[in-house]
């Protein structure tokens, strides 16, 4: 099962004071915040844009590593991450927009609103186009600690 939280550090910033956040995963994907809770604010705002980057670019996403001891857990927002698990899905099964659009029986225009991290699609639309290339959409809902 493919999940979409990630990594990331914070480090104390000793010239300019706060916190620089770095991801595990997306190297590019580096923001700052004064105080813990603003960087880890930053830091999912950071994630959605690299992602967004990666995909608009139809680069890789990497999958999450481990959150281990002294990193934080950052999460994709469930309708990105939806998102990116239907764009992965696309990627794994080598066909291109038109021939998504043709099993779901839709215009070309739809398929590019649903990879599109910008656009409010509907999750049950992303659900039938995952199940059209042999996914299952699964939300999960964890404690915060």
């Amino acid at each position: 099962m493919q999940t979409f939280v990630y990594a990331a550090k914070l480090t104390p910033d000793e010239t300019d004071g706060g916190f620089v956040v770095t991801f595990v995963d997306f190297p590019e994907a580096i923001t700052q915040g004064e105080k813990i809770e603003e960087a880890l604010l930053e830091a999912a705002d950071c994630l959605e844009e690299a992602v967004a980057n990666r995909m608009a670019m139809d680069l890789s996403l990497p999958k999450a590593s481990k959150v281990t001891t002294g990193q934080y857990a950052i999460p994709l927002p469930a309708l990105t991450a939806a998102k990116a698990a239907l764009y992965l899905a696309v990627r794994e099964a080598g066909i291109s927009e038109v021939e998504l659009a043709q099993r779901l029986q839709c215009d070309e225009k739809e398929v590019r609103r649903l990879l599109d991290i910008r656009h409010p699609s509907k999750l049950p639309r992303l659900a039938s186009a995952l199940e059209a290339l042999g996914r299952q959409l699964i939300v999960g809902v964890e404690t915060v600690t």
